[in-house]
């Protein structure tokens, strides 16, 4: 390859080049194939475009594919050509493997023409002109360029690229292009740049996102209200839903409740037994309530499908308040069914002498482990043998640690996918009280500190200094001006995005805040780095974005090890604002072909609707940090008990079984004075303006719902002025803003003259009698100025 430089000119557009690079600095480095998708490292050397061994976007069958067109060019060019001008060929013909091949063909953007030439400096294009010009007829089959080719200036100029700093070959000593390729991008405050990629929403409240270990990729995500839908592995979802008990699920029609189906865990051998669990909050008619374990099969004839009537209650526990009621269920490697319950409630673990969490007899404030394996004759679940606590007669059984507040969101490391390294441990985001959130590391018979230790410091400390405590301390802990209440995440162990093997990923419901942890093996110390979200360039891929809704509410993986998590923009059940995220590394991918999945085929019985993605590419010049939290709002303190709910209905919910103490949400109060007969209110989807709802009625010491029998106008009417506003806009009928199921229907056949001062002084059945059922549900849309205007 004699002649590829003349040796001082090549000195003197090095030292020139160099130069230029001091200005590139600024540079946004987005490293991008010709595929559109970040570069990586082959799996073997490459042996022609050998200086892209180390990364590129090459696999080496495309290696292979060059070096056949270099030698086909070889053939068509004259010896004594080709003796000048085979290391331009070299160069040119390998920036398909540069880890920028995209931004050297104008290739960013998939909707514009692809450059058949890669973009040049105009010092190399000019000496390249000289003497290699005739090569391009062999490279390029771009007329137009031909045509240019006895002009040198604008030869040059047509094969320039606008972005001087990604021009060949000056992006070879581009100091800021080069410095950490391949690596995850760090901000100038240390904060990691990743990106998203949307995979579901429409969502309400998602609390949970599980595979069946099946091979089949499907993957099931829950919303808090009690239903489960089956997605399909091209992100479809089956119209039927695969679970839906939202009718036997307590919760209330209000941001801040923390009951409801909270989580949902497939049995190892699920392929063979189908079986499944859940966990969901429930209560009585005399305001009891308690979280329940049930086993459920899948159908028999559609495996897209429960049976709901296989449910079997596995476990309950009673619950002393509404907050706190844990909610994660796994299984581990040994195939036993691990239980995180909540503290029980209120502030502080008020419970007993020493707290729910420190109370060995009592299940509350755990982590336990039981066997439900071959439980179809004889108990519904055992007591693994080495459980910690067996054989002690002060403690219960199942037991497996102790010390927990909330913990929300748990998760088994795979291990790392070469060594195994890291396998079968156990990581956990506890909620906070005052001051920290933490994550610990949990393991058989530990005790984690609750009420003792908040964080690293002491909360109660009496306990604190009580010499038998011998309590773990968490591996992370952070204050709440970074965030209010962590939602645990999981240790990255796919294949897609090999940079991130190992990094535990977690975040913040309140604050927005994506986070990581990497263990320093050496130390055994994790260090903390901030997750962004791309600035400028960086997640400008096809079908990426770089933006999401603030209320982190709960992490997941798929069945190949690939991340993912769930939030929404308002934390309520009846509003579908819930997006499931996947978690992308721009800077670096696997290999092409490495990570590709065969689905098991599953037969599908239920209507498909296919997945539309909604949201959108944000350029920034600064990365984002996290989004703009908006605070959830409490629920209002009800003066008087609701009368018995013949069974829950799904309800507006806050973030489920997170957040801290204080009163008792949706349980009856006593600080308001009880309202008088003929009260109404509005109780109204999350995200309608006020003046629109379903009609609650106050009689007889109860709140009650209103049927639409004879609803018309003149009854809005008097709702409307009851409640401040001057004008009825319409009457709804047929529970258009929900049913009222947890309430009693109170009044039927109201027929109003328009005048009244409430709906007790209108014609009516009688107090509490009626035809009807909560599908006839009355409503109003009540305005404060005129509608005819």
């Amino acid at each position: 390859m004699a002649g590829r430089r003349a040796g001082a000119g090549a000195r003197a557009l090095l030292a020139l080049l160099a130069l230029l690079a001091l200005r590139a600095l600024g540079a946004a480095a987005h490293p991008q194939c010709l595929d559109f998708r970040p570069p990586f490292r082959p799996p073997q050397p490459l042996r022609f475009c050998a200086q892209y061994s180390a990364f590129g976007c090459c696999a080496p069958e495309h290696d292979s594919a060059l070096a056949r067109r270099f030698a086909a060019l070889a053939a068509r060019v004259d010896a004594a050509v080709w003796a000048e001008c085979a290391g331009y060929a070299l160069d040119l013909l390998c920036q398909e493997c540069s880890p920028y091949a995209a931004h050297l063909y104008d290739a960013e953007d998939p909707s514009t023409p692809l450059r058949t030439v890669p973009g040049l400096c105009e010092d190399y294009c000019l000496d390249m002109w000289q003497t290699c010009r005739g090569l391009f007829r062999h490279l390029s089959p771009d007329r137009e360029l031909w045509a240019l080719e006895g002009n040198r200036a604008k030869f040059c100029r047509y094969l320039s690229l606008d972005d001087e700093d990604y021009c060949f070959p000056r992006l070879l000593v581009n100091e800021n292009l080069n410095s950490n390729l391949g690596r995850v991008v760090a901000d100038a405050k240390g904060c990691l740049q990743l990106c998203l990629e949307e995979v579901a929403n429409g969502l309400r409240n998602p609390v949970a996102m599980v595979h069946a270990r099946d091979g089949t990729h499907r993957f099931f995500v829950a919303e808090q209200v009690g239903l489960v839908w089956a997605y399909l592995p091209d992100r479809s979802r089956l119209e039927k839903p695969f679970l839906n008990i939202s009718r036997a699920v307590l919760t209330s029609p209000w941001e801040g409740d923390e009951r409801g189906f909270l989580g949902l865990a497939f049995h190892p051998g699920f392929r063979h037994n189908g079986k499944l669990y859940v966990y969901y909050s429930v209560g009585d008619d005399d305001f009891r309530e308690w979280i329940r374990i049930s086993e459920f099969r899948v159908s028999e004839d559609d495996v897209n499908t429960v049976d709901h009537g296989s449910e079997r209650i596995i476990l309950e526990i009673e619950e002393p308040a509404s907050n706190h009621n844990g909610g994660q269920l796994l299984f581990g490697d040994d195939g036993y069914l691990y239980i995180f319950t909540g503290d029980g409630g209120m502030a502080g673990d008020p419970f007993g002498k020493f707290g729910n969490a420190q109370n060995k007899s009592a299940l509350l404030g755990k982590v336990l482990r039981i066997d439900v394996n071959r439980n179809e004759r004889g108990p519904l679940y055992r007591i693994p043998p080495d459980n910690p606590f067996v054989g002690d007669p002060a403690a219960r059984p199942e037991v497996y640690a102790l010390g927990v507040r909330n913990m929300w969101r748990c998760s088994f490391d795979r291990g790392d996918p070469a060594t195994g390294a890291g396998r079968g441990r156990l990581f956990c985001g506890d909620v906070g009280q005052n001051k920290f959130e933490e994550v610990d590391l949990v393991e058989r018979g530990r005790n984690y500190g609750w009420r003792a230790r908040e964080g690293f410091e002491c909360y109660d400390r009496k306990l604190c200094a009580n010499a038998s405590l011998d309590d773990v301390l968490p591996i992370f802990a952070y204050p709440h001006k970074l965030g209010k209440s962590v939602t645990g995440g999981y240790v990255y162990r796919g294949c897609e995005d090999p940079n991130l093997n190992g990094l535990y990923i977690f975040g913040d419901f309140m604050s927005g805040r994506l986070m990581s942890l990497r263990e320093n093996l050496e130390t055994g110390q994790w260090q903390y780095s901030e997750i962004c979200m791309g600035r400028g360039q960086t997640c400008q891929f096809p079908g990426l974005i770089n933006n999401y809704y603030p209320h982190i509410i709960s992490f997941a993986e798929d069945e190949a090890g690939e991340l993912y998590f769930m939030s929404t923009g308002m934390p309520s059940a009846t509003a579908a604002h819930g997006v499931v995220y996947k978690m992308i590394d721009p800077s670096r991918r696997a290999p092409p072909g490495k990570c590709q999945i065969q689905p098991a085929q599953v037969k599908v019985r239920s209507r498909l609707i296919h997945f539309v993605p909604k949201e959108k590419f944000i350029r920034t010049t600064e990365s984002n940090r996290r989004p703009t939290a908006r605070t959830p709002t409490k629920a209002p303190r009800r003066s008087h008990p609701t009368a018995a709910r013949p069974a829950p209905t799904p309800r507006p919910t806050r973030h489920p079984g997170r957040r801290r103490g204080g009163r008792r949400r949706g349980r009856p109060g006593t600080d308001d004075p009880e309202p008088s007969d003929g009260a109404v209110r509005l109780v109204r989807p999350a995200g309608l303006s006020p003046g629109r709802g379903r009609v609650e009625v106050f009689a007889g010491g109860r709140w009650g719902t209103v049927c639409d029998d004879a609803w018309d106008l003149k009854a809005a009417a008097v709702v409307c002025r009851q409640l401040g506003f001057a004008y009825a806009v319409r009457a709804a009928k047929r529970a258009e803003f929900g049913e009222g199921r947890t309430l009693p229907i109170l009044l039927d056949d109201v027929r109003c003259a328009g005048g009244e001062r409430n709906l007790l002084q209108c014609a009516h059945a009688g107090l509490g009698s009626h035809n009807c059922d909560h599908q006839e549900d009355a409503g109003v849309v009540c305005s404060r100025e005129d509608p005819d205007l």
